[in-house]
């Protein structure tokens, strides 16, 4: 009782007596806190659009023996000059699969780079937030290779180009669709110096 006393004495006595003295309350604040943390700590983390991709041991996939196999799996000088399927490498045509976060945007080019068919999420069909699924993607690979495979085109070459979750969706497509990969090509820019990221974002 004691250690109230100087503060009552501050307060006017006719304010005492009229009972307009209010309670001192405090906000549960660290509990919201909390909640927001365990909370943040419960959201999968963030997908940069490498889902599905792992990295695979070569000499695990191929098998010590086979010494031949390993050799001619990555392009060397005599690659342009291959045949596949009768048709020479730097001869097939090339399918560019440009991947961003909210879109996939495929397109089938000739050996010169001219291009012939071109589809995207959008075109499809797909709206707004629905555009950089891995579904859409896949869809759209599908109905571009149909195209091709009209066209005569059987053998393409792929070149993949940004991150996005259709990454690997859209070369599933290609393969669903019958097309026969011979070669995926990793185009995505990378710089040695980038500029400083954007802050997180709060939630």
């Amino acid at each position: 009782m004691t250690l109230f006393r100087p503060v009552l004495s501050l307060i006017p006595r006719c304010m005492l007596l009229a009972g307009n003295v209010r309670a001192l309350h405090r906000s549960g604040v660290c509990c919201k806190v909390e909640d927001r943390k365990a909370m943040l700590a419960s959201l999968p983390s963030k997908d940069e659009g490498t889902i599905g991709e792992r990295s695979i041991d070569i000499d695990t996939m191929i098998g010590n023996n086979d010494a031949d196999r390993k050799v001619n799996l990555f392009p060397d000088a005599n690659t342009p000059s291959t045949l596949f399927n009768g048709v020479p490498f730097n001869e097939i045509p090339i399918c560019n699969i440009r991947v961003s976060p909210n879109n996939t945007i495929i397109s089938i080019t000739d050996a010169k780079g001219v291009p012939q068919f071109i589809r995207s999420c959008g075109i499809e069909g797909f709206k707004n937030t629905r555009k950089g699924t891995n579904i859409a993607a896949q869809a759209t690979a599908i109905s571009i290779s149909n195209k091709a495979l009209e066209r005569g085109y059987k053998t393409v070459r792929v070149t993949v180009r940004g991150l996005g979750p259709g990454r690997m969706s859209a070369i599933k497509g290609l393969e669903m669709a019958g097309l026969n990969i011979i070669s995926i090509t990793d185009t995505t820019p990378v710089s040695w110096n980038p500029p400083r990221p954007r802050k997180q974002r709060k939630l």
